[in-house]
């Protein structure tokens, strides 16, 4: 006969699993699915911007890019533009003029450069 501990045990080990298995089926985290679903909305429609354009945005964050440089993001009816050369005098919820130089592959979003503070 198995006591009292090793059968409490045993629950808390089924829980665990369980627990796990329910997450992993579902997909992870409210954010991560959040984050999943944004993205393939960005794949499946076209950027409102063209390479060339010049665009006033707000500076939601600053990011640190794989170069070591620091580039602000910034967002054009919700599509995400990372914004280099920004003066270290700008921050976060400032006004910047950019341009449109590029897409990443998947055209989810775009480098631009600053032009001016506004």
């Amino acid at each position: 006969m198995l006591g009292p501990a090793v059968v409490g045990g045993g629950v808390l080990v089924a829980l665990v699993l369980v627990s796990w298995l329910f997450k992993r089926v579902r997909g992870g985290s409210a954010d991560e699915r959040r984050s999943r679903s944004r993205h393939r909305d960005a794949q499946e429609r076209d950027p409102p911007v063209d390479i060339g354009d010049v665009e006033e945005v707000a500076i939601r964050e600053f990011s640190d890019h794989h170069s070591g440089e620091r580039r602000a993001v910034g967002k054009v009816e919700g599509f995400v533009v990372f914004v280099e050369d920004v003066p270290d005098a700008c921050e976060v919820t400032d006004v910047i003029r950019i341009k449109i130089l590029s897409f990443n592959r998947g055209h989810t979003s775009a480098t631009a450069t600053h032009l001016e503070t506004v």
